[in-house]
């Protein structure tokens, strides 16, 4: 099997793959543990339906770069659900609930009526599940990725300290002065922007798993938001990278797979939390 690896890794769609995955995975944990902690964790849900509406339209119009498409849409669809959700009348929960459910359906439903594909369930199955184009990159594309990884992880790094204030007590992150809207409205473009660069890998049905199980597993074993955020991450990159090359050394699906280590390593960090006494 080591042998089997090392010949895997010789070729360049397999590296590309792994550094896309591992960029997606570390983005995804970074912002995972705020949107954990503000309770809008079900926000990855929503926006992935969305995009699946967005590429089913792009699809349809036989657009050569969907992401022309899917990331605009994507994009204001996460400010609709910041401002919905501040909404007295529709809380935060329904709003998502809206947007994901009708995205979801108008995408399928596009997707029928103007079929342009012979295998239309394989399309849709693929697209929620996740599919092989993980493994088919090109070089092009990985430096879109690790262009959009290194400003995500730039934003997070830079505006630390004002995503903490606003995570754990907006009203008084207001009170002192710190512009709370602004930094959440942040906050939404970048998890969309992540949304998008992570459909390829585990599809939009599993792209929650990508933000919570990591940042779920390093609260079971830390207790400070740095600490947490430092370890969501780790795991989060080592549970992508093992997932991909199980993945591609056992032929199983590359996201149920990555999804498949993330639950593993859940419940070590879960076991590990009961006995360490958190």
């Amino acid at each position: 099997m080591a042998g089997k690896l090392v010949m895997y890794l010789q070729y360049p769609f397999v590296r590309y793959a792994l550094i896309v995955g591992v960029l997606i995975a570390l983005c995804s944990s970074l912002i995972g543990v705020t949107l954990v902690l503000k309770r809008f964790s079900y926000i990855g849900d929503g926006l992935s339906h969305v995009a699946f509406g967005a590429i089913a339209i792009a699809s349809v119009l036989n657009v050569s770069n969907d992401m022309l498409i899917v990331m605009p849409v994507t994009v204001i669809s996460a400010i609709l659900l910041l401002r919905t959700g501040q909404n007295t009348r529709i809380r935060g929960d329904a709003a998502i609930a809206m947007i994901s459910v009708g995205a979801l359906a108008f995408g399928y439903l596009i997707m029928n009526i103007f079929s342009v594909s012979s295998n239309l369930s394989g399309d849709v199955c693929s697209t929620l599940f996740g599919s092989t184009s993980i493994l088919t990159l090109t070089k092009r594309e990985v430096w879109l990725c690790i262009i959009m990884s290194v400003a995500v992880a730039a934003v997070f790094i830079v505006f630390y300290n004002r995503i903490f204030a606003v995570t754990f007590d907006e009203g008084f992150a207001k009170a002192t002065g710190t512009r709370a809207d602004a930094y959440n409205l942040l906050i939404a473009v970048v998890i969309a922007v992540i949304i998008v660069l992570a459909m390829n890998l585990v599809g939009s049905l599993l792209i929650s798993a990508l933000v919570i199980f990591p940042a779920l597993s390093a609260m079971r074993l830390f207790g400070s938001f740095r600490s947490v955020t430092i370890c969501s991450a780790v795991i989060s990159v080592v549970c992508a990278f093992f997932g991909i090359i199980i993945s591609i050394l056992a032929g199983t699906p590359v996201g149920s797979t990555v999804v498949a280590a993330d639950v593993a390593a859940f419940a070590v960090c879960y076991v590990a939390g009961m006995i360490k006494g958190r």
